[in-house]
């Protein structure tokens, strides 16, 4: 059989044209702020405060030339990836590889508002050699639309596209096998397309938004039962109300672009300011108390406002994954039969009974952390690495599922 023939992979370092950022300056020159009701604080959305705060920072204080500089330090590439149906996409992404021989593979995948940059502080733990640890190579793409690689241009690309694309991503690379680890879209996606590509090319999964529908009594008639019989204990039952207190109060962002992905995107599109609220608002509440300097906020804000594809181009997988708002984004998820495992850090978004995380497939390894929000990878890069580090270690759950590849000298 003739093997596949893969584009070759661009050296890619970020270069934002002067015009630009003269631009975003003349755009919050001219910024014309809301006003805002006394004592709201952080009820009512972002701070005026706090936004006229940052907004005159990223125009008279921050330093993008030396945020890109600093960036470009990373192996960073693109690469042109035919996906059925969609034409040639060209992806964006991060290549770190380890010294170690037997490295394990690792596809890292962002989510919704993060990008490429969540894994930044995980390189240098993940890829660096101990007889005692496994390491990685790390591939982190950015999605479609996102950073720096190129938008998809019409209707319709799901998850088996996603799939299709991150395969051959790794093909191309000359993983024939890898391992997944993902977080928010990272690991929705990861639900979906973790068992179609199980097996034959990803070895074991980990996901720490473990997400996942209620069970039901077809699909999962042991956990169902148990779920009715067994007492709710006092942790599961703030966790469930947090939970719902989180889709009542917090879900309006998601909805929207579920819905109407294309309204709010002249707004992100057009006013930096308007980016940067939009934002900011999920970097604070989905955080654990993160100490955010407003340089890593604007590092961060940037990476949306100076993107290939604009910022609109990032919210349209919440439409093409929900038809348009029409059904539940976890519906059908199928579950999987390789070594799987979960974490859980105490300020995601959304928490759910620890036994449900069965349903996402064959559990090997669960942890819960004392520290950490949404941006895991971001805010306890020490605590993720661990994780990944004891899933594929010597006597972990995952140890060996890459054939001649554990990590070690």
């Amino acid at each position: 059989m003739a093997s596949t023939t893969y584009a070759a992979e661009t050296p890619f370092t970020i270069a934002v044209p002067e015009a630009d950022i003269e631009l975003l300056h003349k755009k919050l020159d001219l910024a014309r702020f809301p006003d805002e009701l006394e004592g709201a604080e952080w009820a009512y959305g972002a701070p005026l405060a706090d936004i006229k705060r940052l907004a005159a920072h990223w125009r008279n204080g921050f330093d993008w030339r030396k945020a890109e500089a600093a960036i470009n330090t990373i192996p960073m590439f693109t690469r042109d990836i035919e996906v059925e149906g969609f034409g040639t996409l060209n992806l964006h992404y991060i290549h770190r590889k380890s010294d170690v021989k037997n490295a394990i593979p690792l596809l890292f995948v962002h989510g919704w508002p993060g990008h490429f940059l969540e894994v930044e502080k995980m390189l240098p733990i993940l890829t660096g050699s101990s007889p005692d640890l496994p390491s990685f190579h790390v591939v982190a793409p950015s999605l479609p639309g996102f950073g720096f690689s190129k938008a998809v241009k019409k209707p319709g690309f799901k998850s088996s596209q996603y799939g299709e694309l991150f395969n051959k991503l790794m093909l191309s690379l000359g993983y024939n096998e890898y391992v997944y680890q993902g977080g928010d879209w990272g690991g929705i996606l990861g639900a979906f397309l973790v068992p179609t590509l199980e097996h034959k090319h990803i070895k074991a999964w980990h996901t720490n938004i473990p997400l996942t529908t209620p069970p039901t009594l077809i699909r999962n008639p042991l956990l169902y039962l148990e779920m009715l019989l067994s007492p709710i204990n006092k942790t599961m039952r703030e966790e469930l109300q947090a939970t719902q207190h989180w889709f009542n109060a917090e879900q309006g962002y998601s909805i929207l672009q579920q819905t109407k992905p294309q309204t709010i995107g002249y707004s992100l599109a057009d006013s930096p300011v308007g980016l940067l609220a939009w934002i900011y608002e999920k970097l604070v509440a989905w955080t654990d108390n993160y100490p955010w300097t407003d340089d890593e906020v604007l590092k961060w804000i940037s990476i949306y406002y100076f993107s290939r594809a604009g910022p609109a181009a990032s919210v349209r997988i919440y439409y093409e994954m929900s038809n348009g708002g029409t059904k539940n984004i976890l519906a059908g998820a199928p579950k999987a039969t390789i070594p799987t495992g979960v974490s859980y850090f105490p300020r995601e978004v959304a928490k759910l009974p620890r036994s449900w995380a069965a349903m996402f497939g064959k559990l090997v390894y669960v942890k819960e952390h004392d520290k950490g929000g949404h941006f895991a990878a971001f805010e306890n890069p020490e605590g993720l690495a661990s994780d990944m580090f004891a899933m594929y270690g010597k006597g972990g759950g995952a140890f060996g599922v890459v054939p001649g590849k554990n990590g070690y000298d």
